[in-house]
């Protein structure tokens, strides 16, 4: 029986790090399986790293150019990537669009998304599944469920929903608001413990945007220094034998932004990110559009509803991308890349 089958199997018996919406606390019912590093035996990626930089403008990047941000114009140039992605469509703020990345789901809970519309630290509703009013599963559960290490890193206060949410499948939470502190800690985890995935959230673009102004001069050299301490977790990763040849790494960002704010959904600022991958057999300076052309149709300038056949990529896609590439199954009840079609490599000759 292939982990694939198997994984099927147990899911259809019980839904790891979720429990009937009657339950009280919300907690899960049993603790997963004994946790291993691998979760694929066959697979050539057995690590993910997801990163999403918060508040990134992809206007940034070219303003910036390659000289101000190498880091970031590395991983486009070592593999598939657009500038062109997109939020959720209902809003473009932090907490909503973060937790549409780990669950695959859009927001508006009345059609199937994970409810979750509030961007601070409150404690009601205390779950994403109180809020969804139904289970809701994630990249952690499915990952646990097949026996896989999962850690946590952010460096924003609400994030602490998720440990909550989903108690027994993320093993290691880590909450720093000093950013530098926080990628330093990724880089000793990464050194230090055998993981199939690490969520890796930076916040420094987003606060100074809010301090001084989204594509003001000192949001731009916060995004700088963005770019370098993506280079300290990347570095870890590419200069250690063991990591290099089975890690995967995702970057993408919760919204832009512009001026004073990154609120109004319905401007191009504020809903444009970027989405790169990067790892093994990922094709180098790939455009994620032209390798996903059957599947995926860049929108232009246009915001995009969630009726068309051909979606942009979505930064929702993280969750199901980073199971694909460990060989799992979509986390049940998703939508963004459900079908696990997102590729990163050319088809074969």
């Amino acid at each position: 029986m292939t982990l694939r089958t198997a994984l099927a199997s147990l899911l259809a018996c019980t839904a790891v790090g979720l429990v009937p919406m009657s339950a009280p606390a919300q907690v899960p019912s049993g603790d997963p399986a004994p946790r291993t590093a691998r979760v694929s035996a066959d697979n050539a990626i057995d690590s993910v790293v997801a990163i999403s930089v918060d508040g990134l403008n992809t206007d940034a990047l070219g303003k910036l150019g390659r000289e101000r941000t190498p880091r970031l114009h590395d991983l486009m140039d070592s593999g598939a990537s657009t500038l062109n992605a997109r939020t959720e469509r209902e809003l473009t703020v932090t907490l909503p669009n973060h937790t549409g990345m780990v669950t695959g789901r859009r927001v508006e809970a009345t059609t199937g998304g994970h409810g979750v519309t509030w961007n601070d630290d409150r404690r009601r509703p205390t779950t994403v599944q109180a809020a969804a009013g139904e289970r809701v599963e994630s990249v952690f559960t499915q990952i646990a469920a097949a026996g896989g290490s999962t850690a946590l890193f952010a460096s924003k206060t609400k994030f602490t929903l998720w440990k909550r949410s989903w108690p027994l499948a993320i093993d290691t939470t880590r909450i720093r608001l000093d950013n530098a502190v926080l990628a330093r800690s990724v880089r000793r985890d990464l050194r230090d413990h055998e993981r199939a995935f690490r969520f890796v959230h930076l916040s420094l673009p987003d606060a100074v945007g809010h301090d001084h102004g989204f594509m003001s001069p000192r949001y731009l050299r916060a995004v700088e220094q963005a770019d370098r301490l993506v280079g300290v977790i990347v570095d870890a990763v590419r200069t250690d034998a063991e990591l290099v040849g089975r890690t995967a790494i995702i970057l993408t960002s919760d919204h832009g932004g512009l001026g004073a704010s990154h609120s109004d959904s319905r401007k191009l600022a504020n809903y444009r990110v970027p989405f790169m991958v990067v790892g093994p057999g990922v094709a180098a300076g790939a455009d994620l559009y032209e390798l996903n052309a059957d599947d995926y149709r860049d929108p232009g300038k246009r915001r995009t509803g969630y009726r068309q056949s051909l979606q942009p990529v979505r930064n929702g896609a993280v969750a199901n991308l980073t199971l694909d590439m460990l060989d799992l199954p979509a986390v049940p009840g998703s939508e963004h890349n459900f079908r696990l079609d997102l590729d990163v490599s050319p088809p074969p000759a």
